[in-house]
């Protein structure tokens, strides 16, 4: 798995360049895309093989409520490194120790008109798994570690169309819906390293207001 996830460290790979922010006015930001062995390691004993480290956002957010995303957020002042601000984001929100966790690779920053945050994602290998957690409710209502065996099943892969016309990939897992960034992140991250299969990409949902 930690071959895998290195050889994505091309980040031309990801073509995400057609999303890249207007050149001033955004908000710098940056999430960890966190993969770890699982195999029942860390606070998740039912998992089995690779996951990723996914946060559902608290529902009284202003921005983004109750969406499933990565750990991140907004640079603070000074933090000139994405890996920084990744890295002490997740710390804040579901308490992991920075030094279990190991950068491989950063990607283009990516722009969210909603938000106008540019995230940059940063992808990171789960040396040394531990227990992680809701730290402050007021951010996150949830933490789910997702085996990727369950992200690359087909039943749990769709499309959804927001309200603008904009169809993108989605994932149902866990009674949770993934789409947007998060889902448009992982959906590249699985065809690059080869792990996707086919699934129905013509079964698409309209995007419900409560999720916008």
């Amino acid at each position: 798995m930690r071959g895998v996830i290195e050889r994505l460290a091309d980040p031309e790979a990801l073509n995400l360049h057609r999303y890249a922010p207007p050149e001033v006015g955004s908000q710098r930001s940056a999430v960890l895309v966190l993969f770890g062995p699982g195999g029942g390691s860390g606070d998740d004993p039912d998992n089995d093989g690779p996951d990723v480290l996914l946060i559902e956002r608290a529902a009284t957010l202003r921005k983004h409520a109750g969406q499933i995303a990565f750990p991140g957020g907004a640079a603070d002042d000074g933090e000139d490194d994405p890996a920084v601000t990744a890295l002490r984001e997740a710390g804040e929100e579901v308490g992991l120790d920075p030094s279990s966790a190991e950068v491989v690779a950063y990607f283009p920053e990516v722009w969210i008109p909603g938000s106008n945050y540019a995230v940059t994602p940063v992808i990171a290998w789960w040396r040394h798994p531990h227990p992680v957690g809701v730290v402050d409710v007021a951010e996150v209502a949830r933490v789910a570690r997702l085996p990727l065996a369950e992200l690359v099943d087909p039943d749990n892969r769709l499309r959804v169309r927001h309200p603008s016309g904009f169809v993108g990939p989605a994932f149902e897992v866990r009674g949770m819906l993934v789409w947007g960034f998060t889902a448009l992140v992982l959906s590249t991250l699985l065809d690059l390293a080869k792990w996707s299969v086919p699934w129905n990409e013509d079964r698409i949902k309209q995007l419900p207001e409560v999720r916008l």
